[in-house]
């Protein structure tokens, strides 16, 4: 399995990328293909004393950046680290592709360089995050900001295939992201989609409340793209408020340090189960070769995961499930 990289997409670029990549080679096994300058990455890694002899470098000097136009990537910077890892994969040199670079170039090269599955309405972001029950899968999380019924059906479809090959949910379970539980709540949109999802032959549970989706009840949450992006913000915000609360108040004296020392197997779990690093990236769904796109912000462990992730979904065989289904 081998996945090309942006080495200088992100935040965090090109170090914990690197840092990252050498971590999925080490733990998992992948074969990785790091694309950008060569001679910056292989001094960053010389000042780091991180080992990236097992890695392949596609060499490119340019980078597009989060201030750069989404549409530059057709253009003065379709040879970018960005685009030139999709180019790589579109022409079969690798199995899958991670950035963490601009989420609009993004999109628009796997739009125009990969392009979508035949029969395939939009292509969405899905994001798999923990909740009580283990996890779910929310889509989309903001490649299309509105979204008629059909093309939130057929995210239902995509999403289903993903819980089935990759995680082996056998009967997913899938809400409809909603302000009620009710038939009759939300926009024309939602009530619409609600009447047509309950036609289909898949497990529809019905609405769910944003407030009910940490406590689970759905597989797959389906939802326009805005919605999704806020949800999945917020999400991660208040993960990170919680624990650093938690933190707080287990640091604050002796006798809460001690009582930490009483709990400390159980609070690493709940911290272990949510972690929302631990799924590192979304892949963009309905695309014909597997793509995802990592936190800007990632660091070393999110994008060792994304990585895993994007490794997962190629070898799951979904894509090709998801072309058969929308045919039908």
């Amino acid at each position: 399995m081998k996945i090309i990289v942006d080495a200088f997409g992100g935040d965090n670029a090109p170090l914990e990328i690197i840092k990252g990549s050498i971590d999925a080679h080490n733990e998992f096994g992948y074969d990785i293909l790091l694309t950008g300058d060569e001679n910056k990455i292989k001094a960053c890694a010389a000042e780091n004393n991180l080992d990236i002899s097992a890695m392949e470098i596609a060499h490119t000097e340019d980078v597009i950046s989060m201030h750069d136009s989404p549409l530059s990537i057709m253009r003065e910077h379709k040879d970018s680290s960005l685009g030139l890892g999709m180019q790589l994969l579109a022409e079969g040199k690798g199995d899958g592709f991670v950035t963490a670079g601009s989420t609009g170039a993004y999109v628009l090269a796997a739009h125009k360089m990969i392009g979508e599955i035949p029969g395939v309405k939009k292509a969405g972001t899905a994001a798999v995050m923990p909740n009580d029950e283990g996890r779910f899968l929310m889509m989309d999380c903001g490649a299309n900001l509105t979204c008629t019924p059909e093309i939130l059906n057929q995210f239902a479809v995509m999403g289903i295939a993903y819980m089935k090959n990759v995680f082996g949910v056998e009967n997913p379970r899938v809400a409809l992201a909603n302000i009620g539980v009710e038939e009759s709540k939300g926009t024309q949109v939602l009530r619409d989609t609600y009447k047509l999802m309950q036609e289909q032959d898949y497990n529809f549970v019905g609405n769910i409340e944003v407030r009910d989706i940490p406590f689970g009840g759905a597989d797959v949450v389906i939802c326009e793209g805005f919605t999704g992006n806020v949800i999945l913000k917020m999400y991660e915000g208040v993960a990170g408020a919680l624990l650093k609360n938690i933190k707080g108040i287990f640091t604050a004296s002796l006798k809460t340090k001690i009582a930490y020392l009483l709990i400390s197997s159980n609070m690493k779990g709940f911290k272990k189960k949510m972690d929302y690093k631990a799924y590192g990236g979304a892949p963009l769904m309905g695309i014909a070769k597997p793509v995802a796109k990592a936190h800007g912000s990632s660091d070393a462990k999110a994008f060792k995961y994304a990585i895993k992730q994007i490794a997962d979904y190629a070898d799951s065989g979904a894509i090709d499930v998801i072309a058969k289904a929308v045919k039908e």
